[in-house]
């Protein structure tokens, strides 16, 4: 009897789904695991391929089936997709679409992560959520307080003016029974800055002591937030080149052509989300800073702020600096300032 060679896995809270094959791609398992059984069925197997769509626990599951001696392929979800039979959205489907599709030779990778790799990512997905209940919090508080007249300028210096009006019983702005309404948000906003101060402190330590990091730090607009995020994010030897690096984080626009004709399309926004933020913010800011001080502005950003505009510009300047990452990471070396033909020093 033929053995297993090639398996799709189909992951879940509780219950997954298995499906198999033979080298020859007859189907000789279809069937569901609950999660004690899972590690018990593939220590059984002979070692296999098996697929995995990239997902929350993916890279747990990963590494669990690595010790057994499986051979282990991750793949993202929108690649999988492609393979599932039209109409079919079922657990078995997922199972087969997956075992289809990382068998096929040009299949998209995704990495697995080391418990190293995810430990010191976590402080960015928390302090992300933070900040994004910090910021709907802080909106709430102005809406609430505008409805009684009371509105400040945008910015933090405009925001601390009305909790001070909220904090403070001696102010008359509010009513007691007012007050005694935003009190919990104003304590809740204090709460989540200081959490907010936790997990940033984690990371600029994380920053500071990974090597990768503190090379990324060489370059100018990339800081102890971006240089830890990239650093343990993402593995940048997975790509070609800078090119393919900036296109995977969606800096690149959308082609869409035929007979010889291309169009650029917009930006494509795929990959990482929170790293393409944090690259398109940096950016951004070192224009700010340019427009703010021209005396002392590099001339390049100067010309392409006139080029194209400070939202375009600050797309262009943030897929050089990924592309800049790239070169930095795969290459090693620090980033030396107007050295050409290669703007990179050494290899490390």
């Amino acid at each position: 009897m033929k053995s297993i060679t090639t398996i799709g896995l189909d992951l879940a809270k509780s219950v997954f789904q298995v499906h198999g094959v033979d080298a020859d791609g007859k189907v000789l398992v279809r069937r569901k695991l609950r999660r004690t059984e899972l590690l018990d069925f593939f220590g059984r197997l002979p070692p296999c391929l098996i697929g995995l769509e990239a997902c929350a626990s993916s890279h747990h599951w990963s590494r669990e089936l690595e010790r057994l001696g499986h051979t282990v392929v991750q793949m993202p979800g929108e690649y999988v997709a492609g393979y599932r039979q039209h109409g079919r959205k079922t657990d078995a489907a997922d199972a087969e679409a997956i075992c289809e599709a990382v068998s096929r030779p040009r299949r998209r990778v995704v990495a697995t992560k080391s418990i190293e790799q995810q430990t010191t990512s976590m402080p960015h997905t928390v302090r992300n959520q933070l900040v994004a209940t910090r910021v709907a919090l802080a909106n709430m508080l102005r809406s609430l307080m505008a409805e009684f007249g009371i509105v400040a300028a945008s910015g933090e210096a405009g925001f601390s003016w009305l909790m001070g009006i909220v904090t403070d019983e001696a102010r008359d702005e509010l009513g007691a029974a007012q007050r005694a309404a935003l009190a919990p948000v104003a304590a809740l906003i204090i709460d989540t800055d200081a959490a907010i101060e936790v997990a940033s402190a984690q990371i600029i330590a994380h920053a500071r002591s990974c090597p990768t990091a503190r090379r990324l730090q060489s370059a100018p607009g990339i800081g102890d937030i971006v240089s830890s995020a990239f650093s343990s994010l993402v593995d940048a030897s997975l790509f070609k080149s800078g090119r393919a690096f900036s296109a995977w984080l969606g800096q690149t626009p959308k082609l869409n052509g035929t007979g010889g004709e291309v169009r650029h399309g917009k930006m494509s926004k795929a990959g990482n989300e929170y790293l393409r933020r944090l690259l398109f913010m940096s950016a951004a800011s070192r224009l700010a800073h340019t427009i703010r001080f021209p005396a002392k502005a590099d001339p390049e950003l100067v010309e392409l702020l006139g080029k194209w505009g400070f939202k375009k510009a600050a797309c262009v300047l943030a897929n050089k600096m990924a592309r800049m990452i790239w070169a930095l990471m795969v290459r090693g070396g620090t980033y030396v300032k107007h050295h050409r033909p290669s703007a990179y020093a050494g290899n490390a």
